[in-house]
């Protein structure tokens, strides 16, 4: 189950962070509120994960696929520009995030 509040958690930070974009600096008000309460959501489920996920690989999982999964939204539907360098590092972050999965504390 702390595995579904983790991808719930991860969901609804994307939503809160494009959010803030479309908020043009907290100037308007409905991406303004639904960026607070995606926030909201998202902070309570990562704590219900915390619950039964280790502390260590819930933060690298949820720090990870939301750089990739805002990274993607940025992209392809903000039209932002990408390199080599990013792709790289967002890679590192994944192989990161995976390693510590598969054998950090806890496993």
């Amino acid at each position: 189950m702390g595995y579904l509040y983790l991808a719930v958690s991860i969901v609804t930070e994307l939503l809160g962070t494009t959010m803030l974009r479309y908020s043009n600096g907290f100037t308007r008000l409905g991406p303004t509120l639904t960026s607070l309460v995606a926030y909201t959501i998202c902070f309570y489920f990562l704590s219900l994960t915390l619950r039964t996920v280790n502390m260590s690989v819930a933060y690298a999982l949820w720090g990870g696929v939301g750089i990739v999964l805002t990274t993607l939204v940025a992209v392809l539907f903000m039209h932002a520009p990408i390199n080599l360098a990013s792709v790289l590092g967002i890679g590192m972050i994944l192989v990161g995030s995976l390693i510590l999965n598969l054998y950090g504390t806890g496993h």
